[in-house]
């Protein structure tokens, strides 16, 4: 088969899953996912491989977290008095909470997740979930338009 060029719109299922096989989302043939290649909708590993398969064809790609969703930076990691968090909830490790921060002068909502609680202080973690991890995702191309 050729290879697709840019502008090719590709229908694809896919799971995608940790190393550890824990699956973190799922775009199956009911309810696929569209994309049109060389327009980054898709990490460039994935993209890259689609390319080259053929109608009904699955394939396991491996993308790097630079790819997915990030390294995990440490300096999202921040310590908040659980002062803070008293009147509206009572935090627990594992918690997704919600956070005002600034973003470019502007106040916004962020979910970061709660890691430790150690007397009064509370650690949050706003860095995404999936950061720092390698994402496998198994693919089928179901249709080229």
């Amino acid at each position: 088969m050729t290879e697709l060029k840019d502008d090719t719109v590709v229908t694809i299922s896919y799971v995608g899953k940790l190393v550890t096989g824990d699956v973190f989302k799922e775009m199956d043939a009911d309810a696929p996912h569209k994309a049109t290649l060389g327009a980054s909708e898709l990490p460039p590993t994935l993209e890259t491989k689609i390319r080259t398969m053929s109608k009904g064809e699955t394939a396991t790609v491996q993308v790097p977290p630079e790819e997915g969703y990030g390294p995990r930076q440490k300096d999202l990691l921040q310590e908040i008095e659980n002062k803070e968090f008293i009147e509206r909830v009572q935090p627990k490790p594992g918690m997704i909470i919600s956070l005002k921060a600034d973003k470019d002068g502007e106040e916004v909502q962020v979910p970061a997740t709660v890691i430790e609680i150690n007397g009064d202080v509370v650690t949050v973690d706003y860095n995404h979930p999936l950061a720092g991890h390698d994402l496998i995702y198994e693919v089928t191309l179901i249709d080229v338009e």
